[in-house]
């Protein structure tokens, strides 16, 4: 069972609610039963938030490497090809971003 932090969105899985919030500190009173259908939407979009949020990280090593690349400043074409990775990975990151808090919007998180 899950069930959700009126107070704070903090998500709980347990047979009953937390004493407390973990996250702000509200009394077990304020915690709501999640429905089970609204509960199988947050398990089944677990792993998917998961794969976004290593794909966040990933365009950030992938930003870092370029602007490596720039600094080194090899030659015109190499230095093209780094900024346009920078670029593109800054773009990966956003779509990703923008899918979880689509996620979070439609209680998937």
């Amino acid at each position: 069972m899950l069930w959700k932090c009126s107070v704070c969105g903090y998500i709980h899985q347990g047979e009953g609610a937390a004493d407390k919030c973990p996250k702000c500190g509200a009394p077990k009173e304020k915690f709501v039963e999640i429905p089970a259908e609204d509960a199988k939407k947050i398990y089944t979009s677990d792993r998917t938030n998961d794969i976004h949020m290593e794909i966040c990280k990933l365009a950030m090593k992938i930003a870092a490497l370029a602007e490596e690349g720039i600094e080194l400043n090899l030659d015109p074409p190499c230095v093209s090809l780094f900024k346009q990775a920078k670029d593109e990975a800054w773009v990966i990151k956003q779509r990703s971003k923008a899918e979880i808090a689509g996620h979070v919007g439609k209680a998937k998180w």
